[in-house]
């Protein structure tokens, strides 16, 4: 009895052991018989939207004489830039941001005491505009304020292409072309034939400023400070081969 049992699982393991190898060998054949290319493509292009924010604030012991005052320096700055040319629908202004401003002093005994200084209003101002140009002078010349006694600060403009879902389908038909193009190359070389497509996979859009030295990572860059910007995308393909 025990020499069948140990028949038995000898002819179970011989049998899996041939479709192992049998399967193993498939796989071989199958990867044997086709390539992995890499297509890319790249594409310069200028932003046509400009997004620039600004902030302004007031300080005062009184909560109702630094809103006040805030509300006259918005006044003030909406006139400024719509006398720029700035869209009045296309200024937003932020609601009220209300901080209360305390320090702590020591007294003559080394005691601390939280002593309140005062109320820290503050907005922002953000403008999104198609405008480019405009929005880039006024945000180098909106420090013209600080003569009319008005504490404003700028950020730096952030650039955007409303264009770019188009951008994308474009460049991934590119550097689809360009992978089918490296592929019959190398079964050219390799005197064979390119067969059907097995398999595609889209690899990371990347978007750096046009000659910058910006590292790409595997989630994607986007750069928002560059005016002119370039747009990255690879295409990684399998073909059968023939």
């Amino acid at each position: 009895m025990k020499n069948i049992v140990v028949s038995i699982i000898a002819g179970v393991a011989f049998v899996l052991g041939i479709a192992l190898v049998t399967n193993s060998w498939d796989k071989r054949l199958e990867s044997s018989n086709t390539i992995d290319v890499t297509g890319l493509t790249k594409v310069d292009f200028t932003s046509d939207l400009i997004v620039w924010r600004g902030s302004f604030s007031k300080k005062a012991m009184s909560l109702k004489d630094a809103y006040a005052a805030l509300k006259n320096d918005e006044t003030i700055i909406k006139k400024y830039l719509i006398a720029k040319g700035i869209k009045e629908e296309s200024l937003i202004i932020s609601s009220v941001r209300i901080n209360q401003d305390f320090e702590y002093r020591y007294d003559q005994n080394g005691n601390s005491n939280r002593v309140f200084n005062g109320y820290n209003l503050s907005q922002e101002v953000k403008i999104e505009s198609a405008d480019v140009a405009l929005v880039e002078t006024i945000s180098r010349e909106v420090t013209e304020l600080i003569d009319q006694g008005i504490e404003f600060y700028s950020y730096q403009p952030e650039y955007y292409y409303s264009k770019l879902s188009d951008l994308k389908i474009e460049m991934i038909a590119s550097a689809t072309a360009d992978a089918r193009i490296r592929a019959e190359q190398i079964a050219e070389n390799a005197k064979s034939e390119v067969g059907d497509l097995v398999s595609a996979d889209l690899g990371v859009f990347q978007i750096t400023g046009q000659n910058s030295n910006e590292e790409f990572t595997w989630g994607g860059v986007y750069n928002t400070q560059e005016k002119n910007k370039t747009a990255r995308v690879t295409m990684r393909l399998k073909f059968g081969i023939e």
